[in-house]
């Protein structure tokens, strides 16, 4: 059975509402390395969004990346 997905601009409207807050994700690098990072959505732009880590530098990903599923929200 077809997974039905969330369309990109509904995946913007999604991460839009979490900004400022408290998240955790995986995030699926390649070769079987999967990525557990939890951070606070910082800023969101047209094309990519950040994700501010604790104690780490700040991170950037795409929606297309959730879209994908290289990132998944837990």
């Amino acid at each position: 059975m077809r997974k039905i997905n969330l369309g990109l601009d509904e995946v913007k409207q999604k991460i839009s509402a979490l900004k400022g807050r408290e998240v955790e994700m995986n995030v699926n690098r390649g070769r079987k390395k999967i990525d557990t990072i939890s951070g606070v959505i910082k800023d969101v732009y047209p094309s990519v969004f950040t994700v501010k880590p604790p104690q780490e530098p700040l991170q950037t990903f795409s929606y297309f990346d959730v879209l994908c599923g290289n990132v998944r929200f837990l």
